[in-house]
């Protein structure tokens, strides 16, 4: 190869480099919070976030009030589109019960949240240097197998 591979290893490396590569959009799962109260509500909101360019599929949960959005989409461009049908729209600002170590702290809890979920606040995570409560009651008084770790 010699010479003219390696004069060809360049060329290739030098074209690629300056030539113009469309970015690739990434697939993205956007979920809103969004009050609907009628199969009329439901309907706009499903046509006006499935006219969007790049939607795969769009999933409308009345019960909760949200709204899944999959696809090649930007979620600023799709909660535009949300409000634009006239609703009232936010980002889901909910996580699952069960990631939460604290959910009862007065900035997690909220009433009118799903079954199952609690707001996602600074409050309700544990700190990252705070010591595990199970390391806590390891060799506690309380703890009815700790004379079996001694």
């Amino acid at each position: 190869m010699g010479v003219l591979g390696f004069l060809a290893d360049y060329m290739s490396d030098f074209i690629t480099i300056h030539s113009k590569r469309k970015k690739r959009k990434v697939t993205q799962k956007v979920e809103i919070k969004v009050k609907m109260d009628c199969d009329g509500c439901e309907r706009r909101v499903r046509n006006a976030v499935s006219s969007i360019k790049g939607v795969r599929s769009v999933q409308v949960n009345r019960k909760q009030s949200r709204v899944t959005v999959t696809g090649y989409v930007e979620p600023n461009k799709v909660l535009k589109k949300v409000k634009s049908t006239g609703k009232k729209a936010e980002f889901w600002p909910y996580v699952p019960y069960n990631l939460v170590a604290y959910p009862y702290v007065a900035e997690a809890y909220d009433k009118k949240a799903p079954a199952g979920y609690v707001k996602s606040a600074v409050q309700a995570m544990p700190f990252p240097n705070a010591v595990d409560h199970k390391f806590v009651t390891l060799f506690s008084d309380e703890n009815p197998n700790a004379c079996s770790l001694m």
